[in-house]
């Protein structure tokens, strides 16, 4: 599984961005997606993850209420529209995907991870 991230950019503080997450791949369900934030000199952050039909989502405390995750299950995509933008939410917003079983469609640690994109940038100017 590949990933493919787009749509980061320079926005001010109270504006949105969108950004995008194809998968090439053949995938099997049942899968999930997430999307991750690192910001300089700090760890990988959890921000939010879908599970492969959308019908579950969950969020960090962080961007609850300000941020949606969903997923296009057609074309193997993931959206995170980002709303009311803050300087802290500055950082490089990288997409992850993972196979999965039971209930448990995500995970806040990184290591639960298979599937990593490059990234994208996102910097939001105060």
């Amino acid at each position: 599984v590949q990933l493919v991230e787009s749509g980061g950019g320079l926005v001010q503080a109270g504006e949105s961005l969108t950004l995008s997450c194809a998968a090439s791949g053949r995938l099997f369900s049942a899968y999930a997606f997430a999307w991750f934030r690192q910001a300089p000199g700090k760890e990988r952050e959890y921000v939010a993850a879908v599970s492969y039909r959308g019908g579950r989502t969950n969020y960090a405390d962080s961007v609850k209420d300000r941020f949606n995750i969903s997923v296009d299950t057609t074309a193997n995509t993931v959206f995170l529209q980002m709303n009311t933008l803050k300087p802290e939410d500055t950082a490089v917003y990288v997409c992850a995907f993972r196979y999965y079983s039971g209930s448990n469609y995500y995970s806040t640690l990184p290591r639960h991870w298979n599937y990593w994109g490059q990234g994208t940038q996102v910097t939001v100017s105060s």
